[in-house]
């Protein structure tokens, strides 16, 4: 099976614990590239956030960003896909993290946008990379621009997925709610997620699915896994995913990334 192209999650996947991309995974996406693979980036990140790592790569492709809501070349600009939070329904989650008295931010116009300088929220802007944007009232801010997702920071992760299956069991297929570690809850377009959004790169591109490799570790990658003809995941990866994955390679320290495109696409 020739892979023509290969979808990276970011953090704990290509990213090292100190959120820097290897020499070695570097090394081995450009040989990739040379090789004719394509090389897009998925990630739950919003797009601001990603593209610094796309220049590092020197990458011209549509990047899978917030999800899968937002498919945007990362030099040419084009939108590919844009699945924003519907607007009644982001003001029901909006209001509801609210009424539960935790952290939540969104993204309006590729910011990320919150109330308050909360610890999380110092924290995820740290994580990001993005310098935070605050807001006297989130939900009044929908009139003027869309959300691209919701998220909520809770470091109890018995709160978390109390409020995740609360979620799911009001919401139903109206939103996708996922989470990208264990004490982060997204919420985005029901439409939005990265299995969805690969498919569309993969289509731009004329790229049938059994062509296309996908790598990630966590609960935000399974659909993108499940999806790709060959999915791979990471040795760090949450056993759902491993469960997932056709392949199971070495965590993000011992630069998985790497071991997965020399085995199934430098060859």
């Amino acid at each position: 099976m020739a892979i023509k192209l290969v979808a990276l999650d970011l953090d704990d996947t290509l990213l090292d614990p100190g959120l820097k991309i290897s020499a070695a995974c570097a090394q081995a996406i450009r040989e990739a590239r040379a090789q004719g693979a394509r090389i897009t980036i998925s990630t739950g990140r919003m797009f601001r956030s990603a593209l610094p790592y796309a220049q590092q790569l020197r990458i011209d492709v549509p990047l899978i960003t917030y999800q899968g809501a937002w498919v945007k070349n990362s030099l040419s600009g084009e939108i590919l896909y844009n699945k924003p939070v519907p607007d009644m329904l982001a003001r029901e989650i909006i209001q509801y993290f609210k009424a539960a008295g935790v952290h939540c931010h969104s993204y309006y116009d590729d910011q990320l946008v919150m109330e308050s300088l909360s610890e999380e929220g110092r924290f995820y802007s740290q994580l990001a990379g993005v310098d935070i944007v605050l807001s006297n009232d989130l939900l009044g801010d929908l009139k003027h621009y869309d959300a691209m997702k919701i998220m909520a920071i809770i470091f109890d992760e018995r709160l978390v997925l109390e409020m995740e299956q609360e979620l799911r069991s009001k919401y139903g297929e109206k939103l996708h709610i996922t989470r990208s570690k264990p004490y982060f809850l997204e919420v985005m377009h029901p439409l939005a997620n990265k299995a969805k959004a690969l498919e569309v790169v993969a289509g731009h591109y004329g790229i049938q699915r059994h062509e296309v490799m996908a790598v990630g570790d966590s609960y935000n990658d399974l659909e993108m896994i499940e999806w790709a003809g060959l999915g791979v995941a990471m040795g760090n990866a949450c056993e759902a995913v491993k469960d997932a994955a056709d392949f199971v390679s070495f965590s993000n320290e011992e630069e998985g990334v790497c071991e997965a495109l020399r085995r199934f696409v430098l060859t």
